[in-house]
């Protein structure tokens, strides 16, 4: 994998740096010499424009002595800008040229250049070279008399482009040096966390979940690294969770056929009298309800974890809570629980699926009356709050300890408090209610004092029409 990754983001940066390279050493000497071009002719017309006014109208009218006298102050600014400066008439007729052409210059005509202030080539054949030149014309009382000419050679302005772009090539070789580098530097950086995320996931498909990466970066590898990290230890849970399940499941189990299978082996050798047959069959039946009940809310939980479909209408939740309440009315003599009903409106209309919220209230009071003393009252309300109707559920009955109300939602988990009392529990009512809740995207919440008793309050959406 190493020379797979490496050595192909290494030719592939070489290519780049290569098709780099050829489209910099094609276009930036180019756009040097234009650049050039149009710097040096501005400078050149500033200068021209200087001359036609410090010294155009005084040699378009001037005496042979002022022209010789202006030829020697011409020739200095010659000599500093390396450039031929003439002064001509309309006609092209030369009356001053640093370089010493005289005589007039062929087919002279300054409109030629259109918009531009310069000209590129041997000026009207004035050279026998290619020469940049610019024009300045030089007015006496707003009427044209004349112009000033510089011109330059061409090659002398193309060794200073070269000259600029020497430089230039220089720098980008030391860019792609340091870049090279970079590069370099920063692939091994990439890649060496990334094999060691390899090697990290190996090692997790191949059942060690214990190694992690704790790699301590911000940025996408630090993230990536992160998500091993903590979906490695999620199935660490899960794994964990699973022995736990099973084994819970098997003692769930276990327990009541071994008891079935005790009482009747005592009855068939005789250890059990007939006249006793009542009482045990009364206990054998009690642990099969047991092993049924647990064997349904294993079924519910395995459909909900294969995806839970609901079935959404409009109902009434009030007329559910008190159908629910009927199935609870023997128990509910025997420990002599009352249920105070409060509601908001006589009807509350919600979307959810009826059959499985009928599921959530009856796991929600069958938990209320298990874990409430004898003589006490369960309290059901239900009322509306920002296009939600919620439903509560409380008990005054042992309550959950601080330490353990973060639990009761996991399957087959009892509280040591719970023990003495949830004889026909399997711990996996309230993990069945929160699965149902989750489904409906909504949530359930649990206020509980030890001692004291336990509140589930949850929320369902109100029908946006109320059903006829």
């Amino acid at each position: 994998m190493r020379k797979k990754m490496f050595v192909r983001l290494l030719i592939e940066y070489v290519i780049f740096g290569i098709i780099s390279f050829l489209t910099i050493s094609l276009l930036i000497p180019q756009m040097v010499h234009v650049n050039t071009i149009k710097s040096e002719s501005a400078a050149m017309y500033r200068q021209a424009n200087y001359i036609a006014s410090a010294y155009g109208p005084a040699v378009m009218a001037g005496t042979d002595s002022y022209i010789q006298s202006a030829t020697a102050q011409l020739k200095a600014v010659d000599r500093y800008l390396q450039c031929d400066v003439m002064l001509v008439d309309t006609n092209g007729n030369i009356a001053i040229d640093t370089y010493g052409h005289y005589g007039c210059i062929e087919n002279f005509d300054p409109s030629v250049s259109g918009n531009k202030y310069y000209f590129e080539g041997n000026f009207f054949g004035t050279f026998d070279h290619d020469t940049l030149s610019v024009i300045a014309p030089i007015n006496v009382n707003y009427t044209l008399k004349g112009y000033v000419l510089i011109h330059k050679d061409i090659d002398v302005i193309s060794d200073k482009s070269n000259t600029v772009f020497n430089y230039n090539y220089i720098t980008m070789l030391i860019v792609l040096i340091y870049s090279s580098v970079f590069i370099f530097l920063y692939l091994a950086r990439i890649y060496l966390p990334v094999r060691k995320l390899t090697k990290l996931t190996r090692g997790y498909a191949e059942g060690d979940l214990s190694a992690r990466a704790h790699f301590k970066r911000r940025d996408e590898l630090g993230q990536l690294a992160n998500s091993l990290d903590y979906m490695a230890g999620e199935v660490d849970k899960l794994n964990n969770y699973q022995n736990k399940f099973i084994a819970n499941v098997s003692h769930d189990f276990r327990s009541p056929l071994t008891s079935i299978k005790g009482y009747l082996e005592a009855m068939l050798d005789g250890t059990i009298p007939p006249e006793m047959y009542e009482k045990y069959l009364n206990i054998v039946l009690f642990e099969t309800e047991r092993l049924n009940k647990l064997t349904s809310s294993l079924l519910t939980l395995n459909n909900m974890n294969q995806g839970m479909m609901l079935e959404i209408s409009d109902f009434d939740v009030n007329d559910v809570i008190k159908k629910t309440i009927l199935t609870f009315e023997g128990v509910c003599s025997q420990k002599k629980i009352q249920f105070n009903l409060t509601f908001s409106d006589k009807t509350a209309f919600v979307s959810a699926d009826y059959g499985k919220i009928q599921q959530v209230i009856y796991n929600l009071i069958d938990n209320a009356i298990k874990f409430s003393n004898n003589n006490s009252f369960i309290n059901i309300s239900t009322y509306e709050k920002g296009g939600k109707i919620f439903i509560s559920v409380k008990d005054f009955g042992i309550g959950i300890p601080k330490d353990s109300i973060e639990k009761i939602w996991d399957r087959f988990y009892k509280s040591d408090l719970s023990r003495g009392k949830d004889k026909k529990g399997t711990g996996l009512g309230l993990s069945i209610v929160k699965e149902i809740i989750n489904a409906h995207k909504t949530t359930i919440d649990v206020i509980s004092t030890e001692g004291t008793g336990t509140e589930f309050i949850f929320s369902l959406m109100k029908s946006k029409e109320l059903p006829l």
